[in-house]
């Protein structure tokens, strides 16, 4: 097992360690989500949203990427596909830093202090400059609509059962459509 790859393992244990859900997406234990929960005192602390995280070959001498899996409203993230402007992961990144840094530092700061001057959706930029008020607001909404805890699972459901359309474009289905609580 080279270095590289023994690293990925520790930092992903570790991070499993610190009680974070880590689901895998391949078998190379490259490609993965990882549940998060917005930082406390910011207006994401109610969310919960699940990001994508795709470690390179050189990991962790180059940087992992990073992006939302379900939708948040911020300057520094792209909106439809939910990749990260985050400076410290894009181009400051270092083999000190680790799979936790990146999930109780790197991005609880980017939510807690959104840079408006570099941004990748500029509507969320643009509203948190001129109209604060209305840009928490849009914020809190975004959060209710698509980053409650049962919206991780549901997203994976919904997925699921995308692939199973019927020749007229329907899903079926034969349960009620209601989606149970997640265990705590």
């Amino acid at each position: 097992m080279s270095s590289p790859s023994k690293r990925r393992d520790m930092d992903l244990m570790k991070l499993m360690m610190r009680d974070y859900k880590v689901e895998m997406i391949n078998d190379g234990m490259q490609e993965f989500f990882v549940e998060f929960h917005g930082p406390k005192d910011s207006l994401y602390e109610v969310g919960v949203w699940k990001v994508r995280v795709e470690l390179p070959d050189a990991y962790p001498y180059k940087s992992p990427s990073i992006g939302f899996v379900n939708k948040i409203f911020h300057p520094n993230v792209d909106e439809l596909s939910g990749s990260v402007c985050l400076d410290v992961i894009n181009q400051t990144w270092s083999p000190m830093f680790d799979l936790v840094n990146v999930f109780e530092v790197f991005l609880p700061q980017l939510l807690l202090y959104p840079n408006a001057s570099d941004p990748l959706n500029g509507d969320a930029a643009a509203l948190m400059i001129r109209d604060h008020a209305t840009y928490e607001q849009r914020v809190k909404e975004y959060c209710e609509k698509y980053a409650k805890p049962e919206d991780i699972g549901a997203a994976e459901e919904k997925d699921s059962s995308e692939d199973e359309l019927s020749e007229d474009g329907y899903a079926s289905s034969d349960d009620d459509g209601i989606v149970g609580q997640p265990d705590p």
